[in-house]
């Protein structure tokens, strides 16, 4: 087995950033009316600026393919030239196609002039750190000399109005109030666009910052708890999901089948909870200290969560003293599986690490409730 090692880290965000009150010129007032719940939301997660793969007409500027490729060529140099590429790995949540895989879009887009292993991790946070997973595990065992791993999001083309304008409308026809379901909109101020790349090596690189995979750990608890995040279908009274193609095609426009979507009450009472278990899980299990880590990189979906993180850490034995703490969340938004990554890369960029230092990886996932952790060394 072989020791794995991310050797570089290179990051793309889309266009200029977009501040909170130029939010709507971007996605657009749905049924033409200014959204009365964006100001408390935009409150409650205290992020101030994030990217959009649009422009001001809301028309698409990249897909999320080529924002992946962005972040994977910023990787290229003299070491690691661009056909040297053995395995690319892609996460992401917001594949511009249910078919072909993400990955596959993102291999056309690069132009590298030859074959390559591909893989698509999908899903929701969680789907970067399993692409990280699957490219660690080929250079651990040995299988490949390196592996591109990517997190990405393009979420903004999802939340633009006219994606609504079609539901509110159906409720006008119903005489209901033409305003679209919290559990649909509360999204609409929470997600950006962006994308972030990792090489993965066995072999630390001279005279720069490496950082060392030391393991990575997955947690599910869909045994345990329903659906909390989804798209392409509707939660039914007893929990279940109806999928998309279950309903008449009009019913899609009608309901917003296809609209990410949130249930905020189980959200807030299994989201903190859950992911202090796993994460003592896995500090038991590898016997760590938790006094011996650094840097603390938690992915969170709003600074409403940040307080009640660390306290719930700290209920299980984990007490990071704030200075430990790394946060981007308020100036690059909530990139969802592009998050850890974007986070490692500043961090990793900083000048700020030493050698030896550890750094803990925490990524939570709503959907059905799914964690990962990980520990990186910086060598």
């Amino acid at each position: 087995m072989y020791d794995v090692f991310i050797t570089k880290a290179s990051t793309y965000l889309p266009n200029e950033p977009v501040s909170n009150d130029e939010m709507e010129s971007y996605l657009g007032l749905v049924n033409d009316t200014p959204s009365k719940a964006r100001a408390l939301i935009l409150r409650n997660n205290k992020i101030k600026t994030r990217y959009f793969a649009l422009d001001k007409n809301g028309k698409s500027t990249h897909t999320n393919a080529q924002i992946t490729a962005k972040a994977v060529e910023g990787l290229f140099d003299d070491q690691f030239k661009k056909e040297d590429m053995q395995l690319l790995s892609c996460g992401t949540s917001s594949a511009d196609q249910i078919q072909p895989s993400h990955s596959s879009m993102v291999h056309g887009e690069l132009n590298i002039g030859k074959s390559v292993e591909i893989n698509t991790s999908t899903g929701l946070c969680n789907s970067g750190m399993n692409a990280l997973n699957y490219g660690f595990l080929n250079i651990k065992a040995g299988i490949k000399d390196n592996a591109v791993c990517v997190g990405s999001e393009r979420m903004s083309a999802w939340m633009t109005a006219d994606k609504f304008n079609h539901e509110a409308e159906n409720l006008k026809l119903l005489e209901e109030r033409p305003i679209i379901a919290f559990k649909r909109e509360f999204l609409r101020w929470m997600l950006s666009d962006g994308a972030s790349a990792f090489l993965l090596e066995p072999k630390p690189r001279e005279n720069e910052i490496s950082l060392r995979i030391d393991w990575i750990d997955f947690y599910s608890y869909a045994h345990e708890i329903e659906a909390c995040m989804y798209s392409g279908c509707e939660k039914q009274e007893d929990g279940s999901l109806k999928s998309w193609a279950e309903y008449p095609a009009e019913e899609w426009l009608n309901q917003s089948i296809f609209a990410l979507k949130q249930d905020t009450k189980i959200l807030d009472k299994y989201i903190l909870v859950k992911g202090a278990e796993s994460l003592r899980t896995s500090f038991d299990k590898h016997e760590l200290d938790p006094d011996s880590i650094d840097h603390v990189l938690a992915h969170i979906s709003s600074g409403y969560f940040k307080e009640g993180l660390k306290e719930e850490f700290a209920n299980v034995g984990l007490d990071f003293p704030w200075e430990k703490w790394f946060y981007n969340l308020s100036e690059v938004g909530n990139v969802g599986a592009g998050s850890i990554f974007i986070a490692v890369e500043q961090l990793m960029n900083s000048g700020n690490l030493k050698k030896g230092e550890r750094i803990l990886l925490c990524v939570p996932e709503s959907g059905r409730f799914a964690y990962s952790c990980a520990l990186l060394t910086v060598c």
